[in-house]
């Protein structure tokens, strides 16, 4: 039974067109797939599963019902809802996925990412990212009065958005070096991640002369985006929002 993989939807209450698109693509496949794998980003911001917007209940139900037919759901952590628990984890009828995670994908040995531990270049965002990544921080930050965490999310967002316009196309994307690494350490012959937003299939040549393939899926900013996995083939593919 085939298998679905996106990631990098952003889902917030100020675009309500993604969420219909995400209901759009879960109506479509519900009941045709294995499994449903978010390579992170869910949402474009997580302040702690206390704290619950109208679309984040909305695409609980909605994932419970996608898992309730009998596709396994698997959520990662990206960059913007790294906080995600595994208390809305269960409202969605999910499991939290670890990263890097190793599955089989079209009959070979995949390992999946959010992607953005990959992004070496980008010195100011591996340190953002250690500090918010750890257990200690997570617990103290969870703890603090709702407003207070809602004042951090657009201080951190904000940030992050002029800092990006400050960066270079190369220090965005993944670090090709950090990629083969990946590759030889775990001796897996594909790779799919999200979190660059660009959307491709990469080959990659490694130093013993095998080659691998890299899996990029794309954002769901202006369409959507998803990979369909079969026993034997890899399709990334790409559709538009459906109408109102």
């Amino acid at each position: 039974m085939a298998r679905l993989l996106i990631s990098d939807l952003h889902l917030q209450d100020e675009r309500p067109d993604i969420t219909r698109a995400l209901f759009h693509l879960l109506d479509r496949f519900q009941g045709q797939v294995a499994a449903l794998y978010i390579l992170g980003d869910l949402f474009e911001v997580w302040l702690g599963d206390d704290v619950l917007s109208e679309t984040a209940e909305a695409v609980a139900k909605r994932l419970a019902a996608f898992s309730a037919t009998g596709s396994a759901v698997y959520i990662m952590h990206g960059n913007r809802d790294f906080l995600l628990g595994p208390k809305y984890a269960q409202k969605c009828g999910a499991e939290l996925l670890s990263e890097p995670a190793l599955i089989e994908l079209a009959g070979e040995r995949c390992l999946l990412m959010h992607g953005d531990s990959l992004c070496t270049d980008d010195q100011l965002y591996m340190e953002f990212r250690a500090m918010v990544r750890d257990p200690e921080w997570q617990q103290t930050f969870l703890s603090k009065p709702v407003a207070e965490r809602v004042a951090f999310g657009k201080k951190a967002r904000n940030q992050s958005q002029e800092d990006a316009r400050d960066k270079t196309y190369e220090i965005l994307d993944v670090n090709q070096e950090a990629v083969k690494q990946v590759f030889q350490d775990t001796r897996v012959p594909l790779l799919v991640h999200g979190h660059t937003h660009r959307p491709a299939r990469h080959r990659v040549n490694l130093e013993d002369g095998s080659q691998c393939e890299r899996i990029v899926l794309g954002d769901w900013h202006q369409q959507g985006w998803y990979l369909l996995a079969d026993e034997h083939s890899l399709q990334l593919e790409s559709f538009e929002f459906p109408s109102d």
